[in-house]
């Protein structure tokens, strides 16, 4: 069986609005392997978000445990979160986020900057992160001069290029046609045929037909955890 990299235990999320206690997760029980392909759906103000966050280390649990990679992100301080972060997620937004005014590799390389290491180095990993998503002829454009689809191929690269055990995708086709939407999935069904472990938030059914699993989140708790067949048949 593959090991592990995600396991949440009673993990609850809860925030006082108006002299009472908001639930946004509700004892969360969730184990993730190496090499899955999920998919987290469900409704909006379902939780997709606040589970994204916390599985992401963006945000901490009320209450539960966290471990990501074998670590309790409980006991971390922020120094120590963010490293973690920074080794073991790569984050794909549905907005890109990418600098405007970095070209390409600077903008790939970015997540490297706290890593001790020379820059030529640096250039060097971003370099081969572009590659893997075809856009190695791109380097010194501005993501301006890209189209969506190659802005999304850029923001993959950036998530790759720290070698993180997991890729968190937040909506990444919510903001591209449905051709490029196509193309984006194919990569992920790509990298996922390389080992790598992929977490969908979408709300987009067609998107989590190339997951091997769905999880449905509805009012903050698990509805269903299922093994997505037509997922599973893609990936044979």
């Amino acid at each position: 069986m593959p090991a592990s990299v995600i396991e949440l235990q009673q993990v609850s999320k809860s925030y006082p609005m108006a002299g009472e206690t908001f639930y946004a997760l509700q004892h969360i029980n969730l184990s993730i392997a190496e090499n899955d392909y999920v998919a987290i759906i469900g409704p909006s103000g379902s939780g997709k978000s606040t589970l994204m966050n916390i599985l992401g280390c963006l945000d901490t649990p009320s209450n539960g445990h966290y471990q990501l990679a074998g670590r309790d992100v409980s006991t971390l301080n922020e120094a120590a979160l963010a490293a973690l972060r920074n080794e073991a997620v790569g984050f794909i937004f549905q907005s890109f986020n990418l600098l405007p005014r970095a070209t390409v590799l600077a903008n790939v390389m970015q997540p490297l900057v706290y890593r001790i290491m020379s820059n030529k180095k640096r250039q060097a990993m971003a370099l081969d992160a572009l590659q893997r998503v075809g856009l190695a002829n791109k380097t010194g454009h501005f993501p301006n001069q890209l189209s969506g689809g190659q802005r999304q191929r850029v923001a993959i690269a950036r998530a790759l290029v720290t070698k993180p055990r997991i890729l968190l995708g937040d909506e990444p086709t919510g903001n591209l046609d449905s051709k490029t939407s196509r193309e984006i999935m194919a990569l992920f069904d790509q990298l996922h045929q390389e080992g790598h472990t992929i977490i969908l938030v979408t709300h987009e059914q067609d998107i989590a037909d190339h997951c091997q699993r769905v999880i449905r989140l509805v009012d903050g708790e698990v509805e269903q955890d299922v093994r997505n067949e037509q997922g599973a048949r893609l990936h044979v």
